[in-house]
């Protein structure tokens, strides 16, 4: 079992530019105790800053690249822009999309292990045959020995609001049946946010994993109601409740030590917190991240020496 951290969910980059910081905080991200890999998003290019930046600096280490940052940006705009979409034009379009992102992942330093796709059109106007056609052409393109995996995020439930909307679970490995080669990924918040029920989503990433697909699942958190972090049931990437009680994250380690076992041997587990409101070094954000990371190692069953001390929880801010 490998581990990636998310950088960009923890890193202040996506909304105020600072190289000096940026740099020091992947570098030290990286040198975390048992972190394998980091997750980089595309964003119609690999930087939303200074694509060369990153290039030159980013650290000696594995990579996940997700597609989701531009795919949301692009849905928004456009209400039949995705993979699954039976709208042509808008198919089209995120595949050709995908294939731009390929060129830009080719220029990074080292061939990421995964690229996280998503079944785009929000609001369940997606197709299982749609997202056939675009795996199809997505697939047969030379990714350098890259893995393709679809990232399941919330899907669209009747008579309440969805962040994603994306499909659902069985339509995507419906979809994965024609292509043993792409696997599938799960994201504990986004299935906490469609479910809204801690038990029912680790029956999902036990039917998951049933399934035989599975690659990863990422532990972030979500929470029922408003918070420092947004509103309830965003997509917030909440930490674990024990290292923030304010956050009030349905992510506890009792829940994540279920969806753990639920999702068995999986090559790869993921963390995706974001940073503490409020945190504007590099060292409290790489506190944060550690903290979380104390508390998925436990999940495990891996001890973790002075776990207490790691914590960074508290309602004293």
């Amino acid at each position: 079992m490998r581990t990636v951290v998310s950088a960009y969910a923890a890193s202040p980059a996506h909304t105020s530019w600072d190289p000096v910081f940026e740099e020091r905080f992947l570098a030290e991200l990286v040198a975390l105790d048992d972190v394998d890999a980091l997750e980089l998003p595309w964003l119609g290019r690999l930087h939303p800053h200074d694509a060369d930046w990153l290039i030159s600096r980013l650290p000696a280490t594995d990579l996940i690249v997700t597609a989701l940052p531009w795919t949301m940006t692009r849905s928004k705009s456009s209400a039949g822009y995705g993979l699954a979409s039976p709208d042509a034009n808008g198919r089209a379009t995120a595949v050709e999309d995908l294939d731009r992102m390929r060129r830009d992942v080719a220029r990074l330093p080292v061939i990421p292990s995964v690229v996280l796709l998503h079944t785009a059109p929000s609001g369940e106007h997606g197709s299982v045959d749609a997202l056939r056609d675009s795996l199809e052409a997505i697939a047969s393109w030379d990714w350098s020995g890259t893995t393709l995996a679809i990232e399941h995020c919330d899907a669209a439930v009747s008579g309440r609001p969805f962040e994603k909307g994306f499909l659902h679970l069985v339509d995507e490995l419906t979809a994965l049946e024609t292509f043993p080669e792409v696997a599938l990924w799960l994201n504990w918040g986004r299935s906490a946010v469609e479910l809204r029920d801690t038990a029912a989503v680790t029956a999902q990433i036990a039917a998951a994993a049933a399934s035989g697909r599975l690659l990863g699942l990422t532990l972030s958190g979500a929470a029922g109601t408003d918070g420092p972090y947004g509103p309830a049931w965003a997509d917030a990437h909440l930490p674990f409740a024990e290292t923030d009680p304010r956050a009030g994250s349905l992510l506890t380690r009792s829940a994540a030590r279920s969806a753990l076992r639920a999702a068995g041997d999986v090559p790869w587990h993921g963390l995706k917190v974001s940073r503490r409101p409020g945190e504007e070094s590099v060292a409290e954000v790489l506190a944060t991240v550690e903290a979380n990371l104390a508390v998925l190692r436990e999940a495990e069953g891996t001890p973790v020496a002075a776990l207490g001390a790691a914590l960074v929880g508290g309602t004293d801010g």
